[in-house]
């Protein structure tokens, strides 16, 4: 996926670097497949404010997208390849053979025309659904399922993907992209590829209303504050602000926060770095 760099004509498009959206088809959603989104502004229901940094932001509409691929044995045309304004990888629109349409998060390198099929009948090419236990060993994989049939969790986002390291008894050996190696159940589904728009962490917004377009609001740094505001505030002229932490005094580097008691902690066989 091609990127482009804009010129400064404006002190906005200075430092902007876009997408080039070369691999959208079409710029309209499929109207069965498109509900209405509301925005809370990080408020909770009794109106207290319990996300900070969040409000704003364009209009979207929530595209519902296929995670569980359960379409078995039946063949699907690829129709369009969409933008999704809620995730940073593109969609890719199914026509299956017997009428259904559904969305998927497209993987790299699909093209409009393609076919692709889910279920054990499926071979390992690229958008094609898989059990684990019928994925090649060293194969790249994304939209991982954790519990079978509970649809895709893990490599979801622009340009992920997961390693298939091996299978041990019932569970498959994945290499996430984090560097966590654990076992998944050979009974849960995944996407064969990786998913589209790999050159997304490239792109600079170039100005700071671009972040509120896309409902993000400013944040001021701890050192800025007051020692009452937080834990590295205070102290004269631009002080750093002693070790970093959040404005709770969560420690930002060292500290474990993942709950130990976790159930799934005893599938991690080494954690990421």
């Amino acid at each position: 996926m091609p990127i482009k760099k804009f010129n400064p004509i404006t002190p906005g498009t200075r430092h902007k670097i876009g997408n080039a959206y070369t691999e959208i088809t079409t710029d309209k959603p499929e109207k069965s497949l498109v509900e209405g989104k509301s925005h809370s502004g990080g408020r909770n229901h009794t109106g207290k404010m319990t996300m900070r940094h969040t409000g704003g932001g364009h209009k979207r509409k929530y595209r519902i997208i296929d995670f569980k691929r359960d379409k078995d044995g039946v063949p699907a045309k690829v129709v369009s390849i969409e933008y999704d304004p809620n995730r940073t990888a593109f969609i890719a629109l199914l026509n299956y053979a017997d009428g259904e349409k559904r969305y998927i998060i497209a993987p790299d390198k699909l093209k409009v025309g393609d076919s692709v099929l889910s279920g054990s009948k499926a071979t390992p090419d690229t958008g094609n659904a898989l059990f684990l236990s019928d994925v090649p060993l060293g194969s790249n994989i994304h939209s991982i399922e954790m519990q079978p049939g509970k649809g895709a969790a893990l490599a979801r986002s622009a340009g992920t993907y997961c390693t298939m390291m091996g299978r041990e008894g019932k569970y498959a050996i994945i290499k996430l992209p984090s560097g966590e190696v654990r076992r998944i159940l050979l009974t849960c589904k995944v996407v064969m590829g990786r998913t589209s728009n790999p050159d997304h962490g490239l792109l600079a917004t170039g100005k700071a209303g671009k972040s509120r377009w896309l409902g993000i609001r400013p944040r001021v740094r701890g050192v800025a504050m007051n020692p009452v505001d937080h834990p590295m505030g205070g102290g004269e002229g631009r002080a750093s602000g002693g070790h970093p932490r959040s404005r709770t005094g969560i420690m930002a580097k060292g500290q474990k926060t993942r709950n130990v008691n976790k159930s799934s902690s005893r599938l991690i066989i080494s954690k990421r770095k």
